[in-house]
């Protein structure tokens, strides 16, 4: 079985060129805008700069490159026909990389909804995937030709909660119904694209964003608590998918806090879209306790208590704790609970960047967090989880979401007045454990 090595990037992260060739608004140009105060409209200028990055990623001697669509550049304001220059862009962008022997892999949504379709209700109304189906069609029928590897949505926890109920994300609501609506409506979205771009040469699946939820300690309560952070971040998505139907207890849970998901007759066999390939998106391990710091089982609300504890362990400069060993564990875990092939589509890590005179940045401790994950993630191969690829995140540094330009995941760095790129001592390692083989 052959194994990928990769890098990964986002359309809306990257691209820049937000009002050229017909591109309109979506999301995160709003909220960007508006709440952020930085923003994607240059980012790291790939839209003009494509040939030049492609060769950049042959040089780290990666197999593949993991990207996505901007849907409002390929379909503006996310209705109707096509837009030919979008469409251009991203046909110069899979031949470029077919032609240095690079395989494409395509992300269709990696959060940059339409505003226009967030003004109409965004992923919280049912409308919108089939919104997303459509859009999904346009890109495939230019792009399925060359491309045999898909995936319909990144990470859709957190379009659905970072988006709709806490609000740090575009498009900033703090609805915990909007959460749940948006939740079903992008597993619906998912269901209802892979069947359109599904064909038997090619490869159709998704990337969730899956951590560790482990009992801080043997109290029933703090199992109980892992429990119901397992259920709503990992199973609410995994077991529709590969199973067909939403976890039990999950809806047990909700239904006891008076919540419902907007689950319609025959949804379920639309999103039991079962992935070729799970895109596995891991950062960092977490443990979950029953109790409030003040020792209350239950909020003001009446709701048992699930409070995250971060390991005591190294964290990365966004406070995330390494816990490689874990990543083990969870890749294990997804193949016995789920047996679908996995590839870890992002892992990487922001550490406070110290360029040199010539740009160059000795990333000792990224360099460090990305040797141990791919050791962590061969150590799962080794056991018999059936990981078929790794990506790292990010190809170079990028317009952070709500971070904007400050934290830095690239294993290129971006002089962003310049927009130079000098790969990092991370890039080097990268380029040089690809070399040494598995």
């Amino acid at each position: 079985m052959t194994f990928t090595w990769g890098v990964a990037t986002s359309a809306y992260q990257i691209e820049g060129a937000a009002a050229e060739d017909g591109r309109t608004p979506s999301i995160w140009d709003t909220f960007a805008h508006t709440v952020v105060g930085e923003h994607g409209d240059v980012a790291c200028d790939h839209y003009h700069r494509m040939p030049d990055d492609v060769r950049l990623i042959k040089s780290l001697g990666v197999d593949a490159y993991r990207f996505s669509v901007s849907w409002t550049r390929v379909q503006p304001n996310g209705r109707g026909p096509g837009n030919e220059r979008g469409l251009d862009f991203y046909d110069r962008l899979v031949d470029e990389l077919l032609g240095n022997g690079i395989t494409p892999w395509l992300t269709l949504y990696h959060w940059d909804l339409p505003q226009e379709l967030e003004d109409a209700g965004g992923w919280p109304v049912r409308d919108t995937a089939y919104r997303f189906a459509d859009f999904s069609g346009i890109v495939a029928d230019r792009l399925r030709d060359r491309v045999k590897n898909w995936q319909t949505l990144n990470e859709p926890w957190c379009a659905a909660y970072l988006g709709y109920q806490h609000g740090v994300h575009a498009p900033g609501r703090r609805s915990y119904d909007d959460a749940l609506k948006a939740t079903h409506h992008l597993l619906l979205a998912h269901g209802l694209a892979a069947s359109v771009v599904k064909k038997p040469d090619n490869s159709v699946g998704i990337a969730l964003n899956i951590g560790t939820a482990t009992p801080h300690t043997d109290d029933p309560l703090d199992i109980a608590a892992a429990r119901r952070a397992d259920g709503n971040v990992t199973r609410i998505f995994l077991d529709p998918l590969v199973h067909g139907h939403y976890p039990a207890d999950v809806l047990e849970d909700l239904a006891a806090q008076g919540h419902t998901l907007p689950i319609q007759d025959g949804d379920l066999a639309i999103i039991n879209q079962r992935p070729d390939v799970l895109g596995v998106n891991f950062y960092f391990g977490q443990d979950f306790a029953g109790r409030d710091e003040q020792g209350n089982t239950h909020d003001a609300n009446g709701l048992p208590i699930v409070r995250e504890i971060r390991p005591d362990v190294p964290q990365t400069a966004m406070g995330w704790a390494i816990t490689p060993d874990r990543f083990t564990t969870l890749l294990l875990r997804l193949h016995h609970d789920y047996g679908v092939p996995l590839a870890v589509t992002e892992n990487g890590a922001v550490y406070d960047d110290v360029a040199d005179e010539t740009g160059f940045v000795a990333d000792q401790e990224r360099t460090a967090y990305l040797r141990d994950h791919v050791e962590a993630t061969l150590a799962a191969r080794a056991q018999g989880a059936d990981v078929r690829g790794y990506f790292a995140w990010s190809l170079m540094d990028n317009f952070e979401w709500a971070e904007g330009y400050q934290r830095r995941f690239g294993l290129v760095a971006v002089d962003y007045e310049t927009q130079r790129r000098t790969p990092k001592q991370s890039a080097l390692w990268f380029r040089d454990r690809i070399r040494s083989g598995m």
